[in-house]
């Protein structure tokens, strides 16, 4: 038994001096990444002119809704959406018979109040009446004329006229309706002058004046031209912290009312990072770029904006003083050493 135990001792330890004749294999070690020469800039904060597109609408300069000034029922509605008018055209008639009744009540209180004026007027040149009197009766003549011509007035307000020549554009009640004060029955505009509304960030808003000019497109219409501003507002919107401005527009067959348009507008004070195009690596969805730190390569993910002349414009992801790698970045690992090219030297 002992003798069993010694040769089975012996041939383990003999296994074990074989296996240490061998080299250990270390599987933690891996390749170094080779040294790659580059060329980089150094970001800096450029002034660039940078076109912003601002979104218009095409309206027409002489608009109007037209509104009720009385309540009562529509009996009379002789237009239509595209009906030209002409100043002074009907355009609703609203029943009338409580102002009829209200005037004719005015008429008379009026009638008797003046005949009962002129009565002590004759009695007073007798000495049968007082001076007082008459005065009295010449105050409520006035009172009574007054309220005759607000009577007039109020019957006026039953028909609705145009105030100015256009095109109905809008409809929003029919025969029978019932009108109220205030509440909108037609739209009218004068087509013939139009002008795109638009909203400029208040950033911005604050270069601009009348004798200003802005390029705009009306892609419905094929129109594109440099339009002036013929207003703009002198308040700031709190919300969406813009100022309205409105251009005018020439005339022209094509436009319309309620188009879409686009005002360019130049931002000469804008600053901002740009790098060579070669800098940027597009991997899928991904924009990298590879900025130099401490001899090394390091990745960045980027968000780029418009393109200049083989210069891109960095929104994101990097910083003045950063050192891009303008080469080779097809090929560059993050981490990798790089050997930095300045003038045809090394660093």
């Amino acid at each position: 038994m002992t003798r069993k135990k010694s040769s089975t001792f012996l041939a383990l330890f003999s296994l074990l001096v074989i296996a240490g004749c061998h080299d250990p294999v270390d599987k933690s070690a891996g390749s170094p990444l080779p040294t790659v020469e580059v060329h980089v800039e150094t970001l800096v904060l450029n002034a660039a002119a940078l076109q912003v597109e601002l979104p218009g609408t095409v309206q027409a300069v002489e608009q109007a809704t037209i509104s009720a000034r009385v309540a009562g029922q529509i009996v009379s509605l002789p237009v239509k959406i595209g009906s030209k008018i002409k100043q002074g055209d009907l355009l609703v008639k609203i029943t009338a018979a409580e102002i009829n009744a209200r005037l004719q009540q005015a008429e008379i209180q009026l009638v008797q109040s003046r005949r009962n004026l002129a009565r002590e007027t004759k009695l007073q040149l007798v000495n049968a009446s007082t001076r007082e009197k008459v005065k009295t009766l010449q105050e409520l003549v006035q009172i009574n004329e007054a309220v005759y011509r607000e009577a007039q007035t109020i019957l006026g307000y039953t028909e609705i006229r145009a105030p100015f020549a256009g095109t109905i554009s809008g409809k929003l009640v029919e025969v029978g309706d019932l009108a109220s004060p205030g509440t909108p029955l037609l739209k009218l505009e004068n087509g013939t002058a139009l002008e795109v509304v638009s909203q400029v960030p208040e950033a911005l808003a604050h270069h601009l004046s009348l004798e200003s000019r802005l390029p705009l497109t009306v892609p419905a219409a094929g129109l594109a031209l440099t339009a002036p501003i013929r207003e703009i507002s002198p308040t700031v919107d709190p919300t969406s912290r813009t100022t309205q401005i409105k251009l005018m527009l020439p005339t022209a067959p094509e436009l319309r009312s309620g188009q879409f348009a686009r005002v360019a507008l130049v931002d000469n004070q804008a600053k901002t990072l740009m790098i060579n195009s070669r800098g940027l690596r597009q991997k899928g969805q991904l924009q990298q770029v590879f900025v130099a730190e401490q001899g090394s390569a390091r990745m960045r993910l980027v968000r780029t904006g418009a393109e200049f002349g083989g210069q891109i414009e960095i929104l994101s992801g990097l910083q003045a003083g950063d050192l891009v790698v303008i080469d080779a970045s097809e090929k560059l690992q993050d981490g990798q050493p790089l050997k930095v090219i300045t003038d045809g030297s090394t660093k």
